[in-house]
């Protein structure tokens, strides 16, 4: 093994070694981790962030022993926040009670998680003093984001906002989309609360394989606010 890899890096490599059939969580900024996309959340993209008060997974990665593995060892997870509908995944009950976590989910869309007695929230929710839920409704009734103002800012934008390559996101229009006006408005209204100073980073909850590998799109206020 490379003598120059970094303690994290060689964990991974290690955790590869002995579970070849799954791929390892990425680190892709300093307390991010991305998982392979889920097909049981139409291929969505889940995220842990590593935080000292609690980590917080968002939306469900692909549910087996190595992933449940992993986050317990990256110090267990404290919320699973769920971005929208297509996040939940139908193992939704076993992460909950394998993990020991809270959910989150915006209140119009807490009805999809009968008997799990989620946290629901109506337009903002601080779970951290620098993690913040908003609303953003659009691709569904639910839709919200997470931003995280460590790494110089990071938006978990969930389906909201996706990239279609060359480091560009956008408000796509799918067949599954609740209601576009909406979502754009949405838009519009996270390019007037952020800048350049406070959103570097944009974590999308799938399309990932635009990413190109590098996990991320940066300059993220630059390509957000290019849709106004």
């Amino acid at each position: 093994m490379n003598s120059n890899l970094n303690s994290t890096e060689k964990n991974n490599h290690q955790t590869n070694q002995t579970n070849p059939r799954y791929k390892s969580p990425k680190l892709i900024l300093e307390n991010i981790f991305a998982f392979s996309p889920n097909r049981d959340t139409l291929g969505g993209t889940s995220y842990l962030l590593i935080h000292p008060k609690g980590n917080i997974l968002i939306d469900c990665p692909l549910w087996n022993e190595f992933n449940q593995k992993f986050c317990l060892e990256k110090g267990g997870v404290k919320y699973l926040f769920l971005t929208n509908r297509d996040g939940i995944s139908k193992h939704i009950s076993q992460i909950k009670k394998e993990l020991d976590c809270d959910l989150i989910i915006q209140e119009q869309e807490g009805y999809l998680l009968p008997h799990q007695n989620p946290i629901t929230f109506v337009q903002d929710y601080q779970i951290y003093d620098d993690c913040q839920l908003i609303w953003t409704s659009g691709y569904s009734p639910g839709s919200s984001c997470l931003y995280y103002d460590g790494n110089g800012g990071v938006l978990f934008s969930g389906r909201h906002l996706l990239p279609i390559g060359n480091n560009q996101v956008t408000a796509l229009k799918l067949k599954k989309t609740f209601h576009h006006p909406r979502q754009l408005r949405n838009v519009k209204l996270l390019s007037h609360r952020f800048s350049k100073e406070n959103l570097n980073y944009i974590c999308p909850g799938a399309n990932t394989g635009y990413l190109r590998g590098k996990g991320f799109i940066d300059n993220a206020y630059t390509s957000m606010s290019i849709l106004n």
